[in-house]
């Protein structure tokens, strides 16, 4: 049988529920829309009907600015809607100058690098131990007379140069702690150490430069054990003069400084004799246990007794010119700058610390000349305080003795054999400054004073940034012939000869061309940093951009 097509009234015909949805519109109602939590669009869309301003964000960035911000009314506090800009350090730049800086950052703020000592895989950095090498090589640097900037730099270095980045070093003047914390959650690790000797070993202190360059150096592997090796050879080398190469260099130290007040060769030895002397007392002191303050005390006594003597046998000689070459040998101007660069820099208990050491060393070498000048006095000695401060023009004669009176003082802070020869043409640029500005020009003693010590400091930096090392052995020994002498024996005499507004006017003159000395120095190295290339880098990119100063 053939199926006869279906007709229009079978087309209208029911279909069965499995054929059609229960829930399908009846014909000719319109579909519904779908639910609300359904939409497919997300609930912060602009709603129909509101116009938005162009951004320069792509369209529908959830990082888009609103249209309503505005940047000057924006608080500080809050993230720039450009972001916060990273911070990227020149690896050629020296250690001393990436650290300076991330220490002034926030912990938060501070740039991840990778650590340039490696460990071994899945093992993280030993904590104790990093920190004891830490505050050990901090120690030997601030018992050396380094500043307590360039030793946080060093600690902190350590730390990050061993994978622990979230440590903050602190340093005061008999202080060194460091604290170090995994992370947010975890419990901070501190550590400290007390500073009890300090003694002035350059030598010592450049191996330690050193050995600090070389663990913050990519490339360079020095493992914990190494470290620990290296700094027991460090503490265990001995001093590369004798005692009695020193005794020789006190005294040569204040014969070069009686030349340079206008004595000749007689003066010269008489004065070597009385600094000799004073040192052999102050080292007989030392091994008593008297604290420095009596040490400093007895070595000024032999100077001041020869000046009064030449005096009482009407020689012909200039008294003035001795005493004042053995206050020379004593003036502590080593520990006079490191406090001003810590006052600079903002370490303001080490520097006061600092400052005050520095007030009673001078103390206690007015006592001793004080009480010599006393006895002088008392026995008809006619001293005259303006015989010391006299100028001599002997231009020759005064640049040899400028740099014997650097080599001297090289030698007495135990410097290496090789920074020696910088040290006395650096000194003698020091005193052909001075002479210029304070005798020729017959300018200020003050301002001459500041300007030859800013050249001593920025030849000091640009040294030390060269060989990678402390600027200390190329500074120190150099500002010896800039040392105020002369006005400090000017007050003590004065005082002696009860003229006690002249004295402590002239007092104050020599602590005035101290501090001119340490600000000097200190500006010096400063500018040296700001505006002078790293060596490495010298052709390719200025050196790591500092902040506040650092």
């Amino acid at each position: 049988m053939v199926a006869e097509p279906h007709g229009p009234e079978e087309d209208r015909k029911p279909q069965a529920d499995e054929a059609r949805s229960a829930f399908a519109p009846p014909a000719g109602v319109e579909p519904p829309g779908p639910p609300e939590d359904d939409h497919p669009s997300s609930e912060f869309a602009v709603p129909e009907g509101l116009a938005t301003e162009p951004s320069g964000e792509p369209e529908g960035s959830a990082f888009a600015r609103p249209s309503t911000f505005d940047s000057r009314l924006a608080h500080p506090a809050y993230t720039p809607a450009h972001g916060v800009p990273s911070v990227r350090l020149s690896k050629d730049a020296p250690w001393q100058d990436r650290m300076r800086t991330m220490l002034r950052m926030p912990v938060s703020e501070r740039p991840l690098t990778e650590p340039a000592q490696r460990h071994e895989e899945g093992a993280g950095p030993a904590v104790p131990r990093v920190l004891d090498l830490t505050l050990r090589i901090g120690e030997l640097l601030l018992a050396g007379g380094e500043g307590a900037e360039d030793v946080e730099a060093a600690m902190f270095a350590i730390c990050r140069s061993y994978g622990m980045d979230r440590c903050e070093p602190t340093v005061t003047f008999t202080l060194l702690s460091v604290t170090y914390q995994p992370s947010l959650v975890d419990d901070p690790v501190t550590a400290s150490r007390i500073v009890r000797r300090r003694g002035t070993d350059y030598t010592r202190l450049t191996a330690v430069y050193q050995l600090v360059t070389d663990i913050s150096t990519e490339g360079v592997d020095v493992t914990l054990e190494e470290a620990y090796r290296r700094l027991a050879l460090i503490r265990r080398n001995r001093h590369p003069y004798p005692g009695w190469a020193l005794t020789l260099a006190a005294g040569g130290l204040a014969g070069a400084a009686s030349v340079l007040l206008g004595g000749g060769w007689a003066v010269f030895l008489i004065a070597a004799a009385g600094a000799m002397l004073g040192d052999r007392l102050a080292w007989l002191a030392a091994g008593r246990g008297l604290p420095e303050f009596y040490q400093f005390a007895v070595a000024a006594v032999p100077p001041a007794a020869l000046g009064v003597a030449l005096n009482l046998l009407h020689a012909g000689l200039r008294p003035s010119a001795v005493i004042t070459g053995g206050l020379f040998a004593l003036i502590p101007g080593r520990a006079l700058v490191a406090a001003v660069q810590d006052g600079l820099t903002g370490f303001y208990i080490t520097a006061s610390a600092r400052l005050l050491e520095v007030v009673y060393f001078f103390v206690a070498i007015v006592v001793g000349v004080l009480t010599t000048l006393y006895v002088g006095v008392q026995l008809g000695a006619e001293l005259s305080p303006e015989g010391a401060s006299v100028p001599v023009e002997r231009p020759v004669v005064s640049i040899l003795a400028a740099m014997a009176l650097s080599l001297t003082f090289a030698i007495l802070l135990q410097q290496d054999r090789f920074t020696v020869v910088f040290v006395m043409v650096n000194g003698a640029v020091a005193w052909v400054v001075y002479g210029a500005v304070a005798v020729t020009a017959e300018g200020s003693a003050v301002l001459a004073t500041a300007l030859a010590a800013g050249l001593v400091g920025l030849f000091g930096q640009l040294m030390a940034r060269y060989e990678r090392s402390t600027s200390l052995p190329y500074v120190t020994a150099a500002i010896g012939p800039l040392l105020p002498g002369s006005a400090m024996y000017y007050g003590v005499l004065s005082i002696a000869q009860n003229d006690m507004d002249a004295g402590f006017a002239s007092l104050a003159r020599a602590a005035a061309l101290a501090l001119a000395i340490a600000i000097g120095v200190n500006l010096g190295g400063e500018l040296a940093r700001m505006f002078l290339r790293a060596p490495a880098t010298a052709a390719t990119r200025r050196a790591a951009k500092r902040t506040r100063g650092f």
